[in-house]
């Protein structure tokens, strides 16, 4: 027998361990500058399960984030993060009675989605997940790095501008850190995909480069005001190898000032950008198009809708139309069938007995939620089931985002 219990702060040393044992890994030493990743877990938020005499076998976790959506719209999502079940016990349902317990527990919170990111693809499926951003690498040789003029022309005749006007300082990690939390929170409410940082995931140095300790130089950029609207964080490593762990920008030209930044950084053989959105313009600004080397395509964050009329309606819409949805669940065995109605960016959505126009899976619905994979696509790949012609064309209109959903947080 598995009992499932919420953790409180003493169990914390137990969750960390029994995680650590579930993965065959060893948790890392303290430092005194911070940086443990589990040091911004929300116990009240956390759970073990147990065997009937107390043994720790499993835990699942949650962060309590903020998720941008198309429409610049903002919402409370649970993160889940921490999940693990030591091999002694696994397939033996132990990770269901858990996401089943987590997601009543979510849905109690008055919280419409629930986010992760998958270690392996596999898994979350079963659990109502869908992948629903995706990243990738860029990969620039040093002397192939050079930027094109750009090729349009103003109403004036004169060519348009590439470049933001205002500046880029360059600052050791240590002494910018209000920075990149006050330029992160600007931009990720502006972009569909993104999640919030909690203040203190700063405060504890809890996470991945540049929220880590490790050490990294950060390419500021200041408007002509001298505020910061962007950041490029980096490391030269082996191999003459600079690789941006993230770059953060209010706008197209401040992305483009900070990429001209690091790829003309002396001493440097490739500029690596690890977290690159898909479809991003900075290959086509490449005056040698083949320059720009994309690797590791992957998906990054999964989305799973638990209150399917809150979470269409939360969200803008770039077009008008209606669509009745049949949307099965059958992880939380719930079936339904809605009428979504969209006028002038706004939704509405109800609960019908009309004959549906297209039926699918909650985590097919979760993959085109954010407007980062095209319901069409997955018609043609035989998850969605398009009851009339002209609905998968409708389908994409009304879900496609004015931007490109990514999510860069790492939890």
């Amino acid at each position: 027998m598995v009992e499932i219990r919420p953790t409180t702060d003493e169990d914390l040393d137990v969750f960390v361990d029994t995680l650590h044992a579930a993965f065959g890994l060893f948790p890392e030493t303290p430092t005194d500058g911070g940086g443990l990743w589990w040091s911004a877990l929300e116990m009240d938020r956390c759970l073990l399960a147990t065997t009937a005499d107390g043994r720790p076998i499993g835990t699942a976790g949650a962060h309590s984030f903020e998720l941008t959506l198309p429409g610049e719209t903002v919402v409370p999502v649970g993160g889940v993060t921490a999940v693990g079940v030591l091999a002694s016990h696994r397939r033996q349902g132990v990770l269901s009675a858990m996401m089943r317990h987590q997601l009543t527990e979510q849905r109690s919170r008055g919280e419409s989605l629930s986010v992760l990111l998958a270690s392996e693809a596999l898994i979350y499926r079963r659990f109502g997940y869908g992948p629903a951003t995706y990243t990738q690498r860029l990969t620039v040789p040093r002397h192939r790095a050079a930027l094109a003029p750009p090729r349009a022309r103003d109403t004036a005749g004169g060519p348009a501008s590439d470049s933001a006007s205002g500046s880029v300082e360059l600052l050791p990690r240590a002494k910018c850190g209000e920075i990149l939390e006050e330029v992160y929170d600007r931009y990720r409410r502006a972009q569909p995909g993104a999640l919030s940082r909690p203040h203190r995931w700063w405060a504890l140095r809890a996470g991945q480069p540049p929220i880590s300790p490790k050490p990294r130089y950060v390419a500021v950029h200041r408007d002509a005001d001298g505020v910061p609207d962007g950041y490029a964080s980096y490391a030269l490593g082996e191999s003459q190898t600079l690789t941006v762990d993230e770059t953060i920008a209010t706008d197209d030209a401040v992305f483009t000032a900070l990429a001209r930044f690091v790829l003309g950084h002396d001493l440097v053989g490739q500029v690596v950008f690890k977290h690159f959105p898909p479809g991003h313009p900075l290959r086509w600004q490449l005056t040698d198009f083949r320059a720009g080397e994309v690797s590791g395509d992957t998906d990054w964050l999964w989305v799973r809708l638990l209150d399917v009329p809150r979470a269409l309606t939360a969200r803008g819409w770039s077009t008008d139309g209606e669509l009745v949805l049949a949307v099965d669940d059958p992880f939380l065995d719930e079936h339904g069938r809605y009428l979504l109605t969209v006028r002038d960016g706004k939704a509405e959505c109800v609960p019908t007995g009309r004959e549906p126009d297209l039926s699918l899976d909650i985590t097919d619905l979760g993959s085109v939620y954010l407007g980062g994979t095209a319901p069409s696509t997955l018609v043609r790949a035989g998850h969605i089931l398009a009851h009339r012609p002209g609905a998968a064309a409708l389908a994409d209109a009304l879900f496609r985002a004015d931007r490109s959903p990514h999510c860069l947080h790492w939890f």
